[in-house]
């Protein structure tokens, strides 16, 4: 007899998350957390979208150039905080898990806290993506929730066009 557990059990009822599902936050997180082996999910404007692999200079290579720009900046900088991939709950149809973010910690007057659960909550000071497929994404639902959600900056660098927006 074979015997399965609660944690089986439960992602059995659960719909896997779909690219180009539409969800409110709280059924994108529940579909999330039921999917371990996911690497890469984000919730923009309602509608899920998920990572395909990335290659190495397109994505990789810049992406550490970036987090050692970022890191350089952050240790100069009393109260800033640098993440890497962290996912952001901007509001209940967006919660972006962008490339990278400079947030000034929230005792020192920053606009974004740390949930109990661990996640961004509110608008990081900074956002940067690294973009090559994503772009449009990027440029157009991205790039309005967050300035809707008080996001300072935001700066897409677009890799293979070698361009920074």
């Amino acid at each position: 007899m074979t015997t399965i557990s609660p944690r089986e059990k439960q992602s059995f009822s659960i719909p896997p998350l779909e690219n180009g599902d539409s969800l409110t936050s709280p059924e994108f997180e529940r579909r999330y957390n039921a999917m371990p082996h996911l690497k890469k999910a984000q919730l923009i404007e309602g509608k899920v979208y998920m990572a395909s692999p990335l290659r190495f200079e397109p994505h990789a290579e810049p992406h550490a150039n970036l987090i050692g720009w970022l890191w350089s900046y952050k240790i100069a900088t009393p109260g800033v905080r640098l993440g890497d991939n962290p996912t952001v709950r901007l509001d209940l149809d967006n919660e972006p898990q962008p490339d990278a973010v400079l947030l000034i910690d929230s005792q020192c007057g920053g606009q974004s806290h740390l949930s109990d659960d661990g996640y961004i909550e509110g608008a990081p000071e900074l956002v940067v993506e690294i973009s090559a497929s994503t772009a449009t994404i990027d440029l157009r639902d991205k790039k309005r929730a967050y300035r809707r959600n008080g996001v300072k900056e935001y700066i897409v660098w677009q890799v293979s066009d070698r361009q920074f927006k």
